[in-house]
């Protein structure tokens, strides 16, 4: 008899878990670089839908647009960072938020 866990997350679209992939694949090279955190963040105001140019931080804690890192370029995460954002966050008024890797714990949140 099969048995699920409670609080067990639900497994990813393959295009969604590739992207997860490729981010954590980075963390190594990331702390080498002295980033804690990488963020993208998106707007979907308006029925248009942007997305920011991938941002890299070294802070504590991660405040939008706080401690950026002007010199770090992973801007090849780009894609994938943007492969996480919600699916339609761009219709009716619009979702808005950030896709935010903590590098020290490899936990990216949207």
């Amino acid at each position: 008899m099969e048995h699920e866990l409670p609080n067990a997350e639900p497994a990813l679209p393959p295009q969604e878990a590739a992207a997860k992939a490729a981010i954590l694949a980075e963390c190594e090279r990331l702390t080498e670089a002295g980033i804690t955190f990488v963020a993208v963040h998106f707007d979907g105001s308006g029925d248009e839908g942007v997305n920011e140019d991938i941002k890299c931080y070294a802070t504590e804690d991660y405040v939008y647009e706080e401690g950026e890192v002007q010199a770090a370029n992973f801007s090849h995460l780009q894609e994938h960072f943007e492969t996480l954002v919600p699916y339609g966050y761009e219709n009716s008024c619009g979702g808005f938020g950030d896709v935010i890797l903590n590098v020290n714990t490899r936990k990216i949140t949207v």
